[in-house]
């Protein structure tokens, strides 16, 4: 009996300590950034924030900063303000502890490490942008594997309903699918809609994606990234992520963001106009904006 009410409180203890998962961040505030020259404080908007200024302004540490909280997983209770010194979160609702999140960078090295490429078995990736679709594209086929389980569940099932809910799981896979084969309609490339990797088809040759341009390549690594977390409600952080991208893309970036998860909370900085034009230009801060008492 004694044993048993230990492991209870055991529970209790652990479960209840555990963190509260936010829809999204309100606002950050930095004090002290570059050595005490600088004190940030920057609302921020449920949907769309994008973080402007000068070369060296602070923004990607800003984003770093922001990053480390997220990371925070301090005996799964989440990030409490005062864990990383001068930084406060407030998070919504305003118990939750920590966020779903994912960061986008722009990557440009060329080649990874010797040590990561021993654990590659495709000899066709050969940069950090290569290395980071290759890791996307194991997620991508677990996320295929999962969205047949379950459409067969469903029309496994004697509800009436189910049939229309086997059609939907599938929607947002379509929607990705379409997407990509519209922004790579120039070049007649498609995804093999057959393959459970992502292929794809151009005149009918089969094509892996790492052979693709490093703009492609990058488009891919945010739309999957967008993919995968299944319309979840979460923070994607980007820095620069219009690196290598048509400026056609770039203008389409927030809103087919938006299309494939209307529940993520977009946090991203950008030296480009071309990433606002569409209707975003209230979303943009400057970091002399957010900077108080210099």
């Amino acid at each position: 009996m004694l044993r048993n009410c230990i492991i209870f409180v055991q529970y209790l203890y652990r479960f209840g300590n555990m963190a509260k998962v936010a829809q999204f961040i309100k606002r950050i505030e930095i004090e002290s950034l570059w050595s005490g020259r600088k004190h940030i404080v920057w609302d921020l908007d449920r949907e769309v924030n994008v973080l402007s200024g000068a070369n060296g302004g602070g923004k990607s540490t800003i984003i770093n900063r922001l990053l480390d909280v997220l990371r925070k997983k301090s005996d799964d209770r989440g990030y409490v303000n005062g864990d990383i010194p001068g930084v406060t979160v407030e998070f919504e609702p305003e118990d939750a502890t920590t966020a779903r999140f994912d960061i986008v960078r722009s990557l440009d090295n060329r080649m990874v490490s010797g040590n990561v490429m021993d654990r590659i078995d495709d000899r066709e990736v050969r940069s950090e942008l290569d290395w980071v679709l290759y890791e996307l594209q194991r997620r991508y086929l677990d996320y295929q594997v999962n969205i047949g389980n379950k459409m067969i569940a469903l029309l496994s099932s004697d509800d009436e309903n189910s049939r229309q809910a086997a059609m939907d799981v599938s929607k947002p896979k379509t929607l990705f699918q379409d997407m990509v084969d519209d922004l790579f309609k120039d070049t007649q490339k498609k995804i093999d809609r057959n393959s459970n990797m992502l292929q794809f088809l151009q005149y009918g040759e089969k094509l892996s994606p790492y052979i693709l341009s490093a703009g492609e390549k990058q488009l891919l690594v945010i739309l999957l990234t967008v993919l995968l977390e299944e319309n979840k409600e979460y923070v994607l952080l980007m820095d620069e992520p219009e690196s290598s991208l048509h400026v056609e893309w770039q203008q389409r970036l927030v809103d087919i963001i938006r299309q494939l998860n209307p529940n993520a909370q977009l946090i991203l900085t950008t030296h480009s106009p071309a990433v606002i034009m569409n209707g975003w230009l209230d979303a943009v801060t400057d970091v002399k904006d957010i900077t108080v008492n210099e």
